[in-house]
């Protein structure tokens, strides 16, 4: 009895298109390239950063952008000792909540300090911008306590 043929066909799956931003997002990475943080006004006037595009609670679409500070609060955090390889940073951060001045709900961020008793709810921190900034969230390299 002979062997069936095996047939077979090289393959590789790819995507071969690139997603547009649109003008929200795109506004906003715009800004942090420029090194300025938006936000957005929700229905309700809640200020909302990183900016959507629909309200959350009423799905309309939002248009009205603020500008909102560098610096701003911890809301709460959580402490990474071991960083991984895929991590932000190489040494011991916190992942944090941070409620920017001038923003009503939080966004998530890391924050370097010196130890996990360092951080807390409620520490104010400042934006830390990357040497080159091009347009992407790593713009903001990390938050530093104030």
């Amino acid at each position: 009895m002979s062997q069936p043929e095996i047939l077979n066909q090289a393959f590789e799956l790819g995507y071969t298109y690139t997603r547009s931003t649109g003008p929200v997002v795109g506004r906003f990475l715009t800004g942090l390239k420029n090194r300025k943080l938006v936000g957005i006004k929700a229905s309700d006037g809640r200020v909302i950063v990183p900016p959507m595009e629909y309200d959350p609670d009423t799905a309309e679409e939002l248009s009205e952008f603020v500008d909102v500070g560098e610096q701003g609060e911890i809301v709460t955090f959580a402490w990474v000792k071991e960083p991984r390889e895929a991590h932000p940073m190489n040494e011991p951060f916190a992942w944090a909540m941070i409620k920017l001045d001038g923003a009503d709900v939080p966004m998530i961020h890391c924050v370097a300090a010196k130890s996990e008793g360092h951080v807390t709810s409620g520490a104010r921190v400042r934006a830390v911008w990357a040497d080159e900034t091009i347009g992407f969230m790593t713009d903001i390299r990390c938050f530093e306590l104030v």
